[in-house]
């Protein structure tokens, strides 16, 4: 292992884990209109697992979503389970819906027709 950062990705709409400059795990959101994040996917790449890099990336996710004034929404089962872990969160978490998660289908798909 080299050097293990972190970064916001915005374009690709994804918080990403590197090794060197070599993107490792991510966790991916979609925006939405109403100032909320929804967190779909959470991953590791299966060679880098069990170093706690998961744990840091949601971290370093959650932590920049709630400076950004935007409020969390788990969908991510990873996600959904750090939070329950790290009750520093509890007031910026707002459970999924059935109009967010038709919005997350509309937009992912929206998303695979580019």
């Amino acid at each position: 292992m080299t050097t293990i950062s972190i970064r916001n990705n915005p374009e690709r709409s994804r918080f990403e884990v590197l090794d060197g400059d070599t993107v490792i795990g991510r966790a991916a959101y979609v925006d939405d209109e109403n100032s909320r994040r929804i967190f779909y996917h959470t991953v590791i790449d299966k060679e880098h697992g069990g170093q706690g890099l998961a744990g840091r990336l949601a971290a370093r996710a959650l932590d920049e979503t709630v400076a950004a004034g935007l409020v969390i929404v788990p969908v991510c089962p990873y996600i959904r389970s750090y939070l329950g872990r790290h009750s520093q969160y509890a007031a910026n978490i707002k459970t999924p819906t059935p109009a967010i998660l038709e919005f997350l289908d509309s937009a992912l798909a929206a998303r695979a027709r580019r």
